[in-house]
């Protein structure tokens, strides 16, 4: 009889144990759900080029750059002007949480930015097999 007992309790322990680890698991937040997020907060004009105001977050181990691309929308042809701007992978925080940063975005040889200007941004990591993903573009207006 004593045998019957030591092996009920011992069950009902392995199933409250189980059953504690199940429930942390489930409580607990999800990391690979929040990472590599990246969400562009501002866009505002920095002579001669522009800024963005980011907020990212990023898997430990990664090994990528944050890259932000900006086009004017507003001019035809050949007077239309490019940026781009780049965060290192020395740069970047990548523990699952969220980060802001600044990203500097310097204008091609002949492009120029005023107030005024309505500009489409496009936001991505850039790995160093050439893939890019995570990407997000917003129209801002200078």
């Amino acid at each position: 009889m004593t045998t019957m007992r030591l092996r009920s309790r011992l069950a009902a322990a392995a199933t409250v144990t189980a059953l504690v680890g199940t429930g942390a698991l489930a409580t607990a937040p999800s990391a690979a759900a929040k990472a590599n997020v990246l969400t562009l907060n501002k866009v505002s004009l920095q002579q001669p080029g522009l800024r963005a105001d980011v907020t990212y977050s990023c898997d430990k181990g990664m090994n990528h750059r944050l890259v932000a691309n900006a086009t004017t929308l507003d001019r035809p042809g050949h007077d239309q002007s490019i940026a781009a701007g780049t965060l290192k992978i020395d740069q970047l925080v990548c523990d699952y949480a969220d980060h802001k940063a600044q990203v500097t975005l310097r204008p091609a040889v002949g492009s120029h930015f005023a107030k005024g200007d309505k500009v489409k941004v496009t936001l991505f990591y850039f790995d160093e097999d050439g893939f890019s993903y995570a990407q997000r573009e917003t129209v801002a207006v200078l």
